[in-house]
């Protein structure tokens, strides 16, 4: 993309990113470096998940979305999508990244992994297998995204490596959710409809994502070529709209039945529906579906989806363990939970690595790229 097509605020978007990355990673190395694990307030008692596997999971997810974006062009051929579906391929490895690095940090040792998976390969365990499934996918996304940087759009080569990193990151997908949906002993996330849910939520956030990022590139539809403004005002919002309008629906029915259920554990559903976070997500989700339906831009929209999803994203991860393990019949209270500095810092540094990898894409790589018409 020539700089004069470039209107958005990319070059502060880069400096903003260049600036988390130097603030967030060297507070959050720092921290781990002197304190280890205790940095963060988590323990084996209580929260052992805390806020950057809220990060790992809003950003892969985000990821998994993205690739969606992408697909509805380069795997099932709706033509409407390919002025975007370089960005989106760009956007999901570097979200990808901003993911496994907020894992990394939090697992204190991720190096051990390359001779603790192959050496003790635990085949039952759906952790070891979403590693394995979306270390897949990073590889033929980026083999995918190779292919087209090069100009290899529709050779039947890009096209395989396009269904490739569609069905993987399903597969990823599926296996993150079920580590959630497999444990029985945090009723908030167990059942066979998580991986479900998680699809549902990832499409909605890669289609806010893609808005978002469309529209700071180009400042506004006023700048977007032909091909751009067609698609932010014409399929874009309305595939947007129906997605959220099923999350919507997923969100209201996930809480309704956790309040109407006696099940040990679910009485959590009580705190979080206390909490005005949740209503800040449930308002944020109905008041860009109303703007959608009526036909508004979709740039608040996108914004307000992608606030309501990271809420959303916490009060899951953090509300889902909150019931004291093998006690929630006779101890009342659930388990308090605040996150540390460090762990705002690995959150921080993963908003960094994003802005300043889609700036440098969108400086460096000409994301604009498309098929050329035959």
């Amino acid at each position: 993309m020539s700089a004069q097509q470039v209107k958005g605020p990319v070059n502060a978007a880069m400096m903003a990113g260049v600036a988390a990355l130097v603030i967030g990673g060297g507070l959050a190395l720092a921290s781990l470096m002197s304190n280890g694990h205790a940095a963060f307030n988590t323990g084996s008692s209580g929260i052992t998940w805390g806020l950057p596997v809220v990060g790992y999971v809003f950003f892969v997810l985000t990821s998994t979305g993205l690739t969606f974006v992408a697909s509805l062009a380069m795997v099932f051929g709706i033509k409407e999508f390919y002025p975007v579906a370089k960005r989106c391929i760009w956007l999901a490895l570097v979200t990808l990244i901003a993911g496994f690095t907020c894992l990394a940090l939090e697992l204190g040792h991720p190096f051990r992994m390359l001779w603790a998976i192959p050496t003790s390969f635990q085949y039952l365990s759906p952790l070891n297998w979403m590693g394995l499934f979306y270390a897949a996918y990073m590889v033929l996304l980026l083999l995918k995204f190779q292919k087209i940087n090069g100009g290899d759009w529709n050779s039947s080569g890009s096209r395989m490596l396009g269904i490739a990193s569609f069905a993987s990151v399903v597969v990823a997908h599926g296996t993150l959710g079920g580590v959630f949906g497999a444990m029985a002993m945090r009723p908030m996330w167990y059942g066979p409809i998580i991986p479900l849910y998680f699809l549902l939520t990832a499409a909605v956030s890669g289609a806010a994502f893609a808005v978002l990022i469309t529209y700071l590139t180009y400042g506004n539809e006023s700048f977007m070529p032909a091909k751009v403004k067609n698609l932010m005002t014409g399929a874009m919002p309305k595939v947007f709209a129906a997605a959220l309008g099923i999350v919507i629906l997923a969100v209201v029915s996930r809480t309704i039945i956790g309040l109407w259920s006696n099940a040990d554990g679910l009485q959590v559903w009580d705190h979080v529906v206390a909490s005005p976070w949740y209503w800040i997500e449930l308002i944020l989700m109905i008041a860009a579906f109303v703007m959608l339906a009526k036909g508004g831009a979709p740039f608040f929209p996108s914004i307000m989806v992608i606030v309501s999803l990271f809420i959303g994203r916490y009060e899951f991860l953090i509300s889902g363990q909150a019931v004291p393990l093998f006690k929630g019949s006779w101890v009342t209270g659930l388990i308090d939970y605040v996150p540390s500095m460090t762990e705002w810092m690995i959150i921080l540094l993963a908003v960094g690595i994003v802005l300043a990898g889609w700036a440098f894409g969108e400086k460096s790589l000409n994301l604009a790229a498309e098929p050329a018409e035959k």
